[in-house]
């Protein structure tokens, strides 16, 4: 079937998105096109606004809607440990934990030359600036256990040791309420490795 063009266009933007095929694209006009017109206003509204008006925070790369972030701007946070971290979903993750109230540097990725994300790609040469400053003691690093994740992480590492700043990595092992019988080896003996002194 042969759609109008308006609505082949449409069909078309969905496609754009992550994990969206001509299919599930489809579906989403259709369902705009028949039952969401209102819907579909304010969703364009919506990216309009988001595409103009979202940016890079310009000292840890987070989405921001002005210069700095609200992490990067609130007095309360310590601007002395840093959380390296891939995505900004990352730190919606460390957020959601309540745990962690320093400040982060968002990578937007991991090394990997074949698809052309060198260092200057993730922003390593702010991170580095940043280092160099002094205002720095701890990069905590949590990034991703990928070979690109696990590359990024020692580059990150030594940057970090020529400016004589602190490096930890977070823990990775077993979740919390996890069977060990569903738990991978490699998982497994990355715990064991990252195990710690048991306390009460």
């Amino acid at each position: 079937m042969k759609h109008a063009p308006l609505v082949d266009q449409l069909i078309h933007a969905f496609t754009c998105l992550p994990g969206v095929g001509p299919r599930s694209a489809q579906r989403m006009a259709y369902a705009l096109l028949d039952r969401g017109r209102e819907q579909g206003r304010r969703l364009g509204d919506a990216l309009h606004a988001a595409m103009d008006g979202v940016q890079h925070c310009q000292r840890c790369r987070n989405y921001a809607e002005a210069e700095l972030c609200p992490i990067c701007e609130s007095p309360k946070r310590d601007a002395s440990l840093i959380c390296i971290v891939s995505t900004p979903a990352d730190v919606l993750a460390f957020e959601q934990s309540g745990e962690y109230l320093g400040q982060y540097f968002v990578l937007m990725g991991e090394l990997s030359p074949l698809d052309g994300i060198g260092p200057r790609e993730l922003g390593l040469d702010v991170l580095e600036q940043r280092l160099q400053g002094g205002e720095i003691r701890e990069l905590i690093l949590a990034t991703g256990t990928t070979v690109e994740g696990e590359a990024t992480a020692h580059y990150i590492l030594d940057l970090a040791q020529d400016a004589g700043v602190q490096v930890t990595r977070i823990a990775q092992g077993v979740p919390m309420g996890g069977d060990l019988e569903f738990v991978d080896g490699a998982t497994l003996a990355q715990a064991l490795r990252a195990r710690r002194p048991f306390e009460s």
